[in-house]
């Protein structure tokens, strides 16, 4: 039943993104927000959106809990997949900026290191959108 008023909202969101900002912003966002429903769908229970660190770390699009495991999601979207998934497009640079934020939200949370997992979801916005969830990507490093 609300998965269409979810949807209508969604659409209704990204056609007002579209006027305001940048099209690979919007479709940025709107990627975000398909990603948000499909790991709200499978249980988890997404905290944070878009958090950015104080200390200017990064930002992470999605803070999460699966159980007792706090999940930082970082979310890519695409129109297309004509060069590759796009989790591809994630190099060593933004797995040191995510690491470094996550670092800093966990410590605010007074999450244990241990717990954390760093997972990616792929959107790509065909009709109709394909995702791809990506469980355990990085490996949780030691201090930075």
């Amino acid at each position: 039943m609300l998965g269409p008023l979810y949807r209508l909202g969604d659409a209704l969101r990204h056609h007002r993104r579209l006027r305001r900002s940048h099209p690979d912003q919007a479709a940025g966002r709107r990627g975000e927000d398909l990603a948000h429903r499909f790991l709200q769908s499978r249980g988890v229970i997404v905290v944070a959106r878009n958090w950015r660190a104080r200390s200017g770390a990064g930002e992470l699009d999605l803070v999460a809990w699966e159980g007792d495991t706090l999940v930082f999601v970082e979310v890519k979207t695409r129109a297309s997949e004509e060069f590759g998934a796009p989790d591809r497009a994630i190099g060593r640079e933004k797995t040191a900026h995510l690491w470094r934020a996550a670092r800093e939200y966990a410590r605010r949370a007074g999450v244990d290191w241990q717990r954390v997992r760093f997972d990616i979801v792929n959107v790509v916005l065909r009709e109709p959108p394909s995702i791809t969830w990506l469980r355990d990507v990085f490996p949780v490093r030691p201090e930075l």
